[in-house]
């Protein structure tokens, strides 16, 4: 049985053995780099909407703290988020997160309740 390769300037060209086992390496790594950016993004969502409910600020602003605390914290903003969540839930952050994370979300009301006051 003999398998083709679909592209546009070589619509039907057979592939080996080796080919083959290379696409679907290729293709397994693929999918498992989608699946953890599925990951990614929904842990990173799910982290603001607990600086939404428990900050009270907009989802942007939102973003924009989980940013920051990641910037200044030097971590990755997945892990910052992934933090977030546990200590919405009674976990505890570190000293260097919670500091950020308080300055971050100070400047963000400040900024809202500025906009909020101008006329």
């Amino acid at each position: 049985m003999a398998f083709f390769a679909m592209s546009r300037r070589h619509p039907l060209q057979p592939l080996s053995v080796t080919d083959l086992v290379a696409e679907h390496e290729r293709l397994h790594e693929e999918n498992e780099q989608l699946q953890r950016a599925l990951t990614s993004h929904a842990v990173i969502d799910q982290a603001i909407g607990a600086l939404v409910a428990v900050g009270r600020v907009p989802p942007k602003s939102a973003w924009r703290v989980l940013r920051e605390v990641s910037q200044r914290t030097n971590t990755k903003v997945r892990t910052v988020a992934e933090h977030i969540l546990k200590f919405a839930q009674g976990g505890a952050l570190s000293g260097t997160e919670l500091e950020e994370l308080r300055r971050a979300l100070d400047r963000h009301a400040a900024r809202g309740s500025a906009r909020r006051c101008a006329p």
